[in-house]
């Protein structure tokens, strides 16, 4: 008898281009595993990762802005599913896998620390001292999908969605043109929202954003998003790689730009960032000369350093959780007569 999974494997040989993925065809777990009746295998590691412990807690953890006062700013959680969103356009337009995109699109920030960057660049410093390789939540989004999820055993994701996770940014490119297309629209989604978020905490105003990129890009949020999706799907299709168009990508990339210039890094509302750091450095030579107070499932593996033990613990700390723990920690507490 057919199964349901055999059906829509099928239906992907028939309908999808002659670059995309296919389920029937990927190169496996790292742990063999039977096959679902229902859901191909990328349909099961998307169902994985939402389902993950880690995936839930990316709603309390910053995207850009520190406990920002209002309920319109985005969080690690909305920006994974904007990115989802995007991502799943194109690759439908394309005629790409879509499950293996979500799937890279939703499991792409599992290794991001509390704060947003403020927490990455807290960490890797300390890192670099006590292991010699600095942190990068993309190796951190894969550890967690290997190792941390479900009590160090790890989601058992095949290689392809593992693959996208590692090379959604830094050096090297995905292996497959769904993780080529979450790569661009992890961009397009936060360039975009951030100059959002941006403008609504006050910290742009319209006339500051540079007025070459906005003529080619778009002057309203939509538009230029659009703008992106349109080029990058046209430009691509029917290729064997995922690309736009040289002058709207640079034009991307100097809005970029000048977003780490006037928001990332320079900023009024990112003036607490330095000492969030030196919060997260602060928690992490706790942990590390007090390994007795870290839970059960962090305690180094055998043949790893602790500091590794330490940084999982730490990077899969909520913003809120981090900021208790350091309460607990370093703050003094009133006296009670009991």
């Amino acid at each position: 008898m057919v199964t349901i999974r055999e059906k829509i494997e099928e239906i992907e040989r028939r309908s999808l281009s002659p670059f995309a993925s296919l389920s029937s065809q990927s190169k496996g777990r790292q742990r063999p595993q039977k096959d679902d009746e229902i859901r191909t295998c990328f349909m099961r590691d998307r169902d994985r990762i939402i389902h993950s412990k880690t995936f839930r807690r990316l709603k309390h953890k910053t995207q850009v802005f520190f406990s920002p006062e209002g309920d319109h700013y985005r969080t690690r959680l909305t920006h994974t599913l904007e990115v989802a969103q995007i991502s799943r356009t194109v690759a439908k337009a394309l005629f790409l896998n879509e499950d293996l995109t979500e799937a890279v699109a939703l499991g792409h920030d599992l290794g991001h620390t509390p704060f947003g960057h403020a927490g990455e660049m807290a960490l890797s410093p300390v890192m670099v001292q006590e292991t010699g390789r600095p942190f990068h939540h993309n190796e951190q989004s894969l550890r967690v999908v290997d190792f941390l999820e479900r009590e160090g055993e790890g989601l058992n994701l095949t290689l392809e969605v593992r693959d996208g996770i590692l090379h959604h940014t830094g050096d090297g490119a995905p292996i497959t043109l769904e993780g080529k297309v979450v790569r661009i629209c992890d961009r397009v989604a936060y360039i975009n929202h951030d100059i959002d978020d941006a403008l609504r905490a006050g910290i742009l105003k319209p006339q500051d954003l540079p007025q070459k990129e906005l003529k080619i890009l778009g002057h309203e949020h939509g538009e230029r998003i659009n703008t992106l999706v349109r080029n990058l799907i046209f430009s691509s299709e029917g290729q064997s790689n995922i690309e736009m168009d040289p002058e709207v990508e640079a034009s991307m990339n100097r809005m970029r730009d000048f977003l780490f210039e006037t928001v990332y890094l320079d900023s009024y509302a990112k003036a607490e960032e330095k000492k969030l750091g030196k919060m997260l450095a602060d928690l992490f030579y706790h942990f590390l000369t007090h390994p007795e107070e870290l839970p059960p499932e962090y305690l180094p593996r055998e043949g790893e350093l602790a500091a590794l033990g330490v940084c999982d613990y730490i990077a899969g700390m909520t913003d809120r959780y981090a900021l208790s723990v350091y309460n607990d920690l370093f703050l003094p507490k009133s006296w009670q007569i009991k």
